[in-house]
């Protein structure tokens, strides 16, 4: 596909591996005018330094409500819907301010601190079972390790009851998937209903009888006279479980790939596992489990490079592409553990920068840290097939479909 052909469906191009495209896109310029596989009008941002700019610019509103109002054909509502879309990533100062600071009360550091003991657990009970499964064994990494390990702990830390964390799981997978046909669709907008009916359930469980946990956190959270409102308090919930298991279980899933890929860097780190946490931030660079920012819309006219965005224009920024940007990193298509300027774009910038970040970190380091240790000679099941990330739209959204692994001789945990 040609860049010309790719912008006129963007989206639509290849999901296994974008990166030829976006550099290509980069080449051409800082921002193109392009056309959403669904068929909406955007502007698109390919390079760092417009890129970070762009993530902290006023002018560029995350106001969705407002975009739809003056132009309803500016963006797809997407599922839920429009009216789960009363978060923090989905509106402007002042309420983003007060949004955000309600729900980084209750979703602090050290709460998340205090997960550290209980993700190791996880992470250990995890992989005893893969090691159980026998060294010779075809495993399917996500589906095994890279999605349970995020989903269990953000339903621990929501305190979603152990009975309703299966069909929360279905649920969720089914509403994620590309949908192209009528058919497809409805299935993910019954998926969809699911998720939420189980979302509103769980908010009036905890209304009556508070735990101690996140979502009960939420409900009695304040600042001043302010709390959150039952529809802000449903999004931010829906949010929170969304970016809390999806992006880390593609971090994972691609940190493996590119480690497995790159056996050099492998080495390394099973040399020294002490680079760890830097790997972790040069996965993320190398291979942005969001490669494109949520949506964004132009309040006045933006200039950028030598283009303007128009007053009204959506307003998308590849992340993906920014982070492979060779005028900010030294061979940039590289996966480099050891790489000095590792400071990425993979969790945005500015206001917006993402609230779960030392929560993906640390399940990232862990989960790594531990599966490299116990299993020495992991390797893919089929070093010549290709992988396929299907999973999510392309855009926001972009997963392994599958990780077939054979694992290896098993270590066993650390006492």
């Amino acid at each position: 596909m040609t860049v010309t052909e790719a912008m006129a469906a963007w989206g639509a191009y290849d999901n296994d591996d974008p990166f030829p495209l976006f550099a290509r896109a980069r080449e051409l310029g800082p921002a193109h005018p392009i056309t959403l596989a669904d068929g909406h009008d955007a502007w698109l941002i390919v390079r760092y330094d417009e890129a970070r700019a762009a993530l902290s610019d006023h002018r560029l509103s995350k106001n969705m409500h407002a975009a739809m109002a003056n132009d309803p054909g500016v963006v797809a509502e997407g599922l839920p819907g429009p009216a789960f879309a009363r978060h923090m990533l989905s509106v402007d100062p002042p309420d983003h301010t007060r949004l955000r600071r309600l729900v980084s009360a209750a979703f602090s550091p050290r709460r998340v601190e205090g997960l550290r003991p209980r993700v190791q657990a996880i992470v250990d009970d995890l992989l005893d079972d893969l090691a159980a499964r026998g060294p010779d064994s075809s495993v399917d990494l996500v589906k095994a390790y890279a999605f349970p390990l995020p989903f269990i702990v953000i339903c621990e830390l929501l305190g979603v009851p152990e009975a309703d964390r299966a069909a929360l799981g279905r649920g969720l997978t089914s509403m994620l998937v590309p949908t192209s046909t009528a058919p497809e669709y409805a299935r993910a907008k019954e998926a969809s209903d699911a998720v939420v009916g189980m979302l509103g359930a769980l908010v009036e469980g905890k209304q009556r009888t508070p735990a101690d946990d996140l979502v009960s956190a939420l409900i009695a959270a304040r600042d001043g006279d302010e709390r959150l409102t039952t529809q802000e308090l449903l999004s931010s919930i829906f949010q929170l479980i969304v970016a809390g298991h999806d992006t880390t279980t593609t971090l994972i899933g691609n940190s493996v790939v590119a480690l497995l890929r790159n056996p050099d860097q492998l080495a390394e780190l099973r040399r020294d596992p002490s680079k760890i946490p830097q790997a972790v931030e040069e996965c993320l660079r190398f291979d942005a489990p969001v490669p494109h920012s949520t949506f964004r819309y132009a309040i006045e006219p933006v200039v950028i490079g030598d283009v303007t965005i128009p007053l009204g224009a959506q307003v998308i920024i590849c992340l993906a592409a920014a982070d492979r940007d060779a005028a900010r990193y030294e061979h940039a298509e590289q996966f480099d553990v050891d790489r000095s300027e590792a400071r990425h774009l993979a969790f945005g910038h500015g206001i917006h920068h993402c609230l779960g970040a030392v929560l993906a970190r640390m399940e990232g380091q862990l989960a790594l840290a531990a599966l490299l240790r116990r299993f020495s000679h992991l390797h893919l099941a089929d070093p010549d097939g290709q992988l396929h990330w299907g999973h999510g739209d392309g855009l926001v959204l972009r997963g392994l479909t599958q990780l077939p692994v054979i694992p290896g001789p098993a270590l066993p945990q650390e006492s």
